[in-house]
């Protein structure tokens, strides 16, 4: 396994404390890529780090090593070397960052010489965020490497989950981040070359199911107990999940969505029971210190189309299942408005001022009139904006 090199875009927690762990426990160098110098500026003066993993049964430590970093911004010449060179590229920047890393990937796939194509994997929390890097990316390709793309390059889309709370003050780069973990990709990208090999890596042949199961539980039931949390002025997530009303919204929102996955994707009532009760426990863990408002962050993207909220609301009212759950949860994240350090936040308050319901509902939730949940949501933005 020596001799492995792993490109990462984000040198945030999920970056350090997700990704490069399991690219650091399977023997690979570690490049950190980012655009903050303050951060880049830490980790190249920092020989080692500590992922700290909290769970029930108490908290283990490992120590990551082999690493360098480099700030894009300012050396980018530097960055599309090491792509060209590189076994795997992965990142964890946001959605909405995807394509200002592309360029960048894009000249490192044009100067590859290397007979393996190299494997890009995005971890984002969102649906098919490998296919939407690469639309990016592809938009910076010649058309001599766009005709022979599979040689140079092959991208799975993922599914990540792991919770990382918020961060000690002093910790500086170590990072503190739960046991628990499932990480899978997609294997069929990676037909006839292999997939990469990354310890604790799941590839499976469909992805869509974990994904969905992932997005629509996990995330579904951390966002409503964050929004109802900070509505009733908790400050952690146990906090909020061991107030009643609020633990009974949340298990009511994701017994909505796994009637959806259960349908949809054949997994069996017993099965989507017991990891909805896994979660619970797992968001309800007070070791975790989970702050209502990271958790909360970024609503606009939260409310969007294909996001934890609108995703599988849109999937049940166009069978004409119950929605009443996520609707509350929907209706708290419409009330997620001007908190401190969450710029959409501030922007969802503007945007609730600014139009009437109808016109918040197309241009936030992504939906159009004649949807079947469109109307079920313009009360309930016209309660939020009568507040």
């Amino acid at each position: 396994m020596s001799g492995l090199k792993a490109i990462h875009f984000g040198g945030g927690n999920i970056g350090r404390g997700f990704v490069a762990e399991f690219l650091s426990n399977s023997g690979y160098e570690v490049v950190f890529i980012d655009v903050v110098d303050s951060l880049i500026e830490t980790l190249q003066k920092t020989p080692s780090y500590t992922v700290t993993e909290i769970g029930p049964d108490g908290e283990s430590n490992f120590e990551i090593k082999n690493f360098r970093a480099i700030n894009s911004k300012h050396h980018e010449s530097d960055v599309v070397d090491e792509i060209a060179t590189a076994d795997v590229v992965t990142c964890a920047v946001g959605p909405n960052i995807l394509k200002f890393i592309a360029p960048v990937i894009g000249k490192g796939i044009e100067k590859r010489t290397a007979s393996k194509p190299l494997a890009v994997i995005a971890c984002e929390n969102a649906i098919g965020g490998t296919d939407t890097l690469m639309s990016f990316v592809k938009e910076k390709l010649s058309d001599e490497t766009k005709s022979n793309l599979q040689a140079k390059v092959r991208a799975g889309n993922s599914a990540i989950d792991r919770i990382v709370p918020l961060q000690d003050p002093d910790a500086g780069m170590n990072v503190k981040i739960e046991k628990f973990y499932e990480w899978c990709v997609e294997s069929k990208p990676f037909d006839g070359v292999g997939t990469p090999p990354i310890k604790g890596v799941h590839f499976v042949e469909d992805l869509e199911p974990y994904i969905e199961r992932k997005l629509f539980t996990v995330n579904t039931s951390h966002a409503t107990a964050a929004y109802l949390g900070h509505n009733k002025g908790k400050k952690y997530i146990h906090e909020a999940m061991a107030d009643k009303v609020i633990h009974d919204a949340v298990q009511e929102a994701i017994s909505e969505t796994a009637h959806l996955i259960v349908n949809k994707h054949g997994i069996t009532e017993a099965d989507q029971k017991k990891y909805v009760q896994d979660i619970v426990t797992r968001i309800s863990n007070p070791t975790l210190q989970d702050v209502v408002e990271r958790v909360g962050r970024a609503p606009l993207r939260k409310l969007s189309r294909k996001e934890r909220f609108i995703g599988p609301g849109a999937q049940l009212a166009e069978k004409g299942d119950k929605v009443g759950g996520l609707l509350v949860g929907i209706e708290a994240a419409f009330r997620f408005q001007n908190v401190e350090g969450d710029d959409e936040s501030k922007e969802l308050a503007t945007i609730l001022k600014s139009n009437d319901a109808k016109t918040v509902v197309t241009k936030v939730c992504g939906l159009d009139e004649s949807h079947p949940l469109f109307s079920k949501i313009v009360p309930i933005v016209e309660k939020v904006q009568s507040a």
